[in-house]
């Protein structure tokens, strides 16, 4: 398709006016699609700034960003105001390194992560592998939020490479810095049958607190309150001690120090939970949920009124 004169100059403008943009569909926090998420999470993981532009709301740009470079998909990577790719392109400039000097960036730590893995894993990882063919290693994904997939896969010249017991296990590098003092066990009791993996970098699941408990920290400075329902609620019933709230947004709590300890309050600890799980997924290490919400605080605070 032909580009319109004004479009193009716009998005002359953009790219000057950015070294490093992003074209894709949502925006870094909330990708809208899988390919998205993977070129977001690659430039996050090298802690780089870039302008990013939603298609999904321009779909002036979403149509004419193709015609522009000439590639027909999205997400796109511009630097420099040159067309690096979409997704998969990404991926693999970000796991061999490349990435990192087109961004100026110095060479990346391809340094093993320190792993384990217990005994019934490796008898159990060794068959694996021997009925695959013998020729493939054990290929660990660790994403953002510390989900984890383990699979049996060809090895990648540009993964990192951890050995234990003899079983070859790779990571990409960001994935790969996410792994240190993993381990691999075997189960086969209450936790369930099969491979466990367990990673003491992953956030801590979100925690129950009582309204008590919460008080008496509130009381030592050790605990942020957030109360996440909207002022009209707050109206009607709210607690003494003071509260952060999401009326001008989350960046301000999101940028406090992710060992900050933060508890979630709400009508009843539905709310809550969800905002509490989101925070948890951002990095923060001490994520609580306030059981039962305000209703439950006014049995400790009558003063509180209940709707």
């Amino acid at each position: 398709m032909s580009l319109d004169p004004t479009l193009r100059t716009r998005i002359d403008t953009l790219l000057s006016d950015n070294r490093v943009v992003l074209f894709m569909k949502g925006h870094p926090g909330a990708p809208q699609c899988g390919f998205s998420a993977k070129a977001a999470g690659a430039l996050n993981s090298l802690g780089v700034h870039y302008a990013h532009v939603d298609v999904l709301a321009d779909p002036e740009i979403r149509e004419g960003i193709k015609a522009y470079g000439d590639w027909p998909t999205i997400p796109q990577l511009y630097i420099g105001g040159e067309l690096v790719g979409g997704s998969d392109i990404i991926e693999q400039m970000a796991n061999s390194g490349e990435l990192h000097g087109a961004l100026g960036l110095p060479p990346p730590d391809r340094t093993p992560p320190a792993i384990e893995i217990t005994p019934a894993a490796v008898q159990m990882l060794r068959k694996a592998v021997t009925d695959a063919g013998g020729d493939v290693v054990v290929r660990v994904d660790i994403d953002p939020q510390f989900r984890t997939r383990l699979h049996l896969a060809q090895p990648d010249a540009n993964a990192v490479t951890a050995e234990a017991e003899g079983i070859r296990v790779q990571f990409d590098l960001a994935g790969a810095r996410r792994a240190e003092g993993l381990r691999i066990d075997w189960a086969d009791d209450t936790r369930g049958r099969g491979l466990v993996i367990e990673n003491p970098n992953a956030p801590q699941p979100v925690k129950g607190m009582t309204p008590a408990e919460a008080i008496e920290r509130l009381k030592a400075g050790t605990l942020k309150l957030v109360d996440v329902r909207p002022a009209e609620e707050r109206a009607i019933a709210s607690v003494p001690q003071q509260v952060l709230t999401f009326d001008n947004g989350l960046e301000a709590i999101e940028a406090l120090p992710k060992d900050t300890a933060l508890a979630f309050l709400c009508h009843h600890g539905g709310r809550s939970t969800q905002a509490a799980e989101h925070f948890r997924q951002l990095g923060f290490r001490q994520v609580y949920n306030v059981t039962g919400g305000i209703d439950a605080w006014a049995n400790v605070d009558s003063a509180i009124a209940r709707y």
